[in-house]
């Protein structure tokens, strides 16, 4: 959307041994706020997220929840306002939402908070069968670069990101938001906008812990890999066992740990 990720407030700094007189200083803040995705005509979700990329975050956003496929899906998708976009699918597409979905909030704390279950995703989600193998070196080099696609964090120190890159290392898209999900959905979005859904052939990094949402969207955008800076949870790990994606954690100083299918990360 153009808009600035980040906002300057006064702060006071206290520091030990800097003097009983508090230091005042300018310092930037992730921004938050609503976003209203508008779908055939309706309010459908509000989710707390940090303003820039809005149109792929609902694009993202809604390929999650299994309410636009591909490209063609799509009849129209604009901005409207700052913090508000509108989906309109194309004719032979639609479907409603799950009564119990629509509305629904979201926070950018959580992904899919107490919506979608294993159950619900086998319905719309076929298990990965990708052969993607990809070098140990090469997760811990996309890890190691992840902060340079995070200006955002540069000056906040309060956002999280996420990248897609190929199997042979280059960057495909990368998100950035106060909410891990959101920076997924928007790296999801860019894709589905592209028309280059499903990703078979591209690993996914997050900044911070795996969650079951980030599994569960990476499963819906056909992406085989995850990799995650920090831990995974214990519902993300059975999700990627059950759906046949390749969870790694701790990707940091030379190391990581791989949970489910381990064929896939080469020594």
């Amino acid at each position: 959307t153009g808009m600035d990720p980040a906002v300057v407030r006064m702060a006071r700094r206290i520091s030990p041994g800097a003097g009983p007189t508090p230091e005042s200083v300018a310092d930037a803040l992730a921004v938050e706020e609503p976003l209203e995705i508008r779908l055939d005509g309706a309010p459908l979700a509000v989710t707390m997220r940090t303003p820039g990329d809005d149109v792929a975050l609902a694009a993202g956003f809604l390929h999650a929840e299994g309410l636009l496929a591909s490209r063609d899906d799509l009849a129209s998708i604009r901005q409207a306002g700052e913090n508000a976009v509108e989906v309109v699918r194309a004719a032979g597409h639609r479907q409603p939402p799950a009564p119990a979905a629509r509305p629904f909030a979201v926070s950018s704390a959580c992904g899919v908070c107490g919506r979608a279950t294993l159950e619900a995703l086998r319905l719309t989600a076929p298990t990965l069968t990708s052969r993607l193998a990809v070098a140990a070196s090469r997760l811990q080099e996309a890890a190691a670069g992840l902060r340079a696609v995070q200006p955002g964090f540069r000056r906040t120190g309060g956002m999280h990101a996420a990248a897609l890159w190929s199997g042979g290392g280059d960057l495909r898209a990368a998100g950035e938001d106060v909410g891990r999900h959101n920076a997924v959905d928007k790296v999801v979005g860019t894709m589905l906008l592209a028309g280059r859904l499903p990703q078979g052939d591209a690993f996914l990094i997050v900044s911070g812990r795996a969650g079951y949402e980030i599994v569960q969207k990476a499963v819906m955008a056909g992406i085989p890999i995850v990799g995650a800076l920090s831990a995974p949870t214990s519902l993300a790990v059975e999700t990627a066992r059950v759906f046949g994606v390749t969870l790694a954690g701790f990707i940091r100083d030379g190391r990581l740990t791989v949970y489910t299918h381990p064929d896939r990360i080469l020594p």
